[in-house]
């Protein structure tokens, strides 16, 4: 059986807070405001992964009134969401990721990202696409307010259930 997860994720951009996106850090002004690192694009990934699988959100497997994830990094997390669809009898076929911000230029940075993606979740950075698209100005991410990403994605399982 072949299922379809789609995730999303915003995240205000500040002063004083790193910008990373994909596991990669990312030299600009502002970073984004979350408790963890507030990495929008392996947020969205993670959620549209256990969203194909029924198991519920990130929110629900990382809480963000856990102190224990405070600051974590979103790559250790996502490996977590991979490990946890491996024990629920799925695999992943593959993944398609956009974020949505006026700047910094990503496009630099998106091989690193694929491949940070396909390390954690044990795949073929043939199975992770990432792309990058602006709003032209418009919306919040185009008024450099946040950064958004979407994700979607395919799992099959692995054993008949």
């Amino acid at each position: 059986m072949i299922r379809i997860g789609h995730g999303y994720d915003v995240h205000r951009l500040v002063e004083g807070r790193k910008l990373i996106l994909g596991g990669v850090e990312i030299e600009h002004e502002t970073g984004l405001l979350g408790h963890s690192d507030a990495d929008v694009l392996l947020h969205a990934i993670s959620d549209s992964l256990l969203g194909a699988a029924a198991l519920g959100d990130i929110g629900k497997l990382f809480p963000d009134n856990d102190q224990k994830y405070k600051d974590a990094d979103s790559l250790v997390l996502l490996r977590k969401v991979g490990a946890t669809l491996a024990a629920a009898g799925y695999r992943i076929a593959n993944i398609d990721a956009t974020v949505i911000a006026q700047a910094p230029k990503l496009s630099p940075h998106i091989r690193l990202m694929r491949t940070n993606i396909a390390r954690v979740l044990g795949i073929d950075v043939s199975q992770v696409s990432v792309k990058a698209t602006t709003e032209e100005g418009l919306g919040f991410s185009g008024e450099k307010l946040g950064i958004a990403a979407h994700s979607v994605c395919l799992i099959e399982t692995v054993n008949s259930k």
